[in-house]
């Protein structure tokens, strides 16, 4: 089976319609609550394996672009979202998006995806030369540290990755790193309670994120 198959099946037995519309919501409120700030409203973004579109669909932004290996990616997205379709992660060097050029990118539950630190660099480097100087890289990741025991738990999660590990990498890139959040949002939703009122709680209540959060929030920009 071909990568792009394999990843369209698995997702789509992951969450099923019910649960993609709950995500939907969640991801609403997780926008205007806290991302929107950090990408502003007027820029040029890009949503790099933003699956359904959740994010890519609902943030404000001038210019929204997608980058994903899943063929099923260009069914959700928007008419306004420009879509670049990947067939296996090493051709995203080769991708027509063009250096120096967005405001934003945006990276959400892809990097334990990865298969080798040295993919991940790979990543971090196009998301490098893609940006503008002064743009930001977005960045929110199950955080290993913190999330151990369930880390495992989906067959297609590979590379261990931690607060201290992906700073050190961004640095190494050439980033600068603006905002590390060890501890933010729960590590997954699947099988739990989806309420988009409990979310707006939880998020103006940072104390709970230390208890709770099994995912990392990281802001990086290029000089």
């Amino acid at each position: 089976m071909k990568q792009t198959e394999y990843l369209k099946t698995l997702y789509a037995n992951r969450f099923d319609h019910r649960q993609r519309k709950a995500k939907n919501a969640m991801w609403k409120v997780l926008i205007d609550s806290f991302l929107q700030a950090h990408v502003g409203k007027n820029g040029r973004v890009l949503d790099i394996a933003g699956g359904y579109c959740e994010f890519i669909n609902q943030v404000e932004a001038r210019e929204k672009f997608l980058l994903d290996l899943n063929p099923d990616s260009q069914n959700f997205a928007d008419p306004n979202v420009k879509v670049f379709h990947l067939d296996i992660l090493g051709e995203i060097s080769e991708s027509n998006l063009p250096h120096n050029y967005f405001d934003s990118i945006f990276v959400s539950n892809f990097f334990e995806h990865l298969r080798s630190k040295e993919e991940l660099i790979q990543v971090l480097s196009f998301c490098f030369y893609r940006l503008k100087p002064g743009g930001n890289l977005l960045v929110i990741q199950p955080n290993f540290k913190y999330s151990y025991r369930e880390y495992y738990d989906f067959i297609d999660h590979y590379l261990p990755i931690t607060n201290h590990s992906l700073d050190e990498m961004l640095r190494a890139v050439g980033f600068s790193v603006k905002t590390i959040i060890p501890r933010f949002l729960p590590f997954s939703t699947k099988g739990r309670p989806s309420s988009t009122l409990l979310l707006k709680i939880y998020l103006k209540i940072p104390l709970l994120w230390y208890f709770l959060g099994g995912q990392m929030f990281v802001k990086a920009s290029r000089p």
